[in-house]
């Protein structure tokens, strides 16, 4: 009865089935194509965080059709886990934040002279309901597919990825606008409303002139560390790539210590400067009066109450 329920419930989950899809997943790449045509002419792509297969199975799919000469097409999945093999796609297991993964995927591809024409990743931490702590997590994971994809995608190429929408989004525009001459947010109809995901469809690849690819991993690395490692001036005035603060800080939701420090104790200090106009300082005082006047009738009905006592 569950299973029956579900599928009725979700349509592209019972497509998904029905058409041989591993995931629901695969409705979101295909939109994606037919409003921007990422796949037209594509012989050459990556599949990053590919598993279970479902992005790796659409390339698979349209782009040995489109194809003349299928022998030149080469598609490429990377994933920490393993895949279940696919037919026409060639797996790595590997972590997309090292040097290593990027040198392999070229030389698949034959050189430095074949490098992809479209690297795509539907990859996505597990979600924790904590907005800010999601799209933090995922903006990194963006940040290690980006990085990567400076490595083996080709001038004029094309990236797709998966992001959460949030109140960072223009800065996130903004940035993957330094690597590609067009940056589209989309939508597609078969991801649900309320899901804040969405896609970054990154257009036209141009590399800054001067600009040195470097694999960072934002929840380990220091980026500024990473930047300032080569001699290149266009690394270090990149602006870095960090949403929402750096976790590894204090949290201003949270309570901590008053003895952050356990050599000494905590000493009260006067702030800087006080406010000299407050606009609560009214409220302040009427509260004053307030409970003076409060006090003052609770002692008076004390005394009345302990004379009555005494009167009995």
């Amino acid at each position: 009865m569950g299973k029956t329920s579900k599928d009725k419930r979700d349509i592209y989950y019972r497509l998904a089935k029905e058409e041989g899809w591993r995931a629901r997943s695969a409705f979101k790449l295909l939109q994606i194509d037919e409003q921007f045509h990422i796949l037209d002419g594509v012989t050459r792509a990556v599949d990053l965080c590919a598993a279970p297969g479902s992005w790796s199975q659409v390339l698979s799919k349209r782009l040995y059709e489109n194809s003349n000469d299928k022998e030149k097409v080469k598609i490429i999945a990377v994933d920490l886990q393993a895949m279940a093999p696919l037919n026409g796609i060639i797996q790595i297991q590997g972590d997309i934040t090292k040097i290593q993964t990027a040198q392999a995927i070229i030389d698949h591809f034959g050189g430095e002279d074949l490098k992809a024409q479209l690297v795509i990743c539907d990859g996505a931490p597990d979600v924790t309901g904590l907005h800010d702590i999601d799209e933090y997590i995922q903006s990194q994971l963006l940040l290690a597919a980006l990085s990567i994809t400076t490595h083996v995608l080709m001038p004029g190429g094309n990236f797709v990825a998966k992001i959460f929408r949030g109140k960072d989004t223009s800065l996130l525009y903004s940035q993957l606008r330094i690597f590609f001459e067009k940056v589209s947010i989309a939508k597609p109809a078969s991801s649900r409303n309320s899901s804040i995901e969405a896609f970054v469809v990154c257009q036209n690849y141009r590399c800054p002139d001067g600009y040195i690819p470097q694999m960072i991993n934002p929840m380990i690395d220091d980026v500024q560390v990473i930047q300032n490692a080569t001699e290149s001036e266009v690394n270090r005035t990149l602006i870095p790539f960090v949403v929402c603060g750096d976790l590894r800080g204090f949290d201003s939701d949270m309570s901590y210590s008053l003895n952050l420090d356990d050599d000494s104790e905590y000493t009260y200090r006067e702030v800087v400067q006080k406010p000299i106009s407050p606009a609560y300082k009214e409220i302040l005082e009427k509260l004053k009066n307030c409970s003076i006047k409060h006090k003052a009738i609770t002692v008076k009905h004390d005394n009345e109450t302990n004379m009555e006592e005494s009167g009995k």
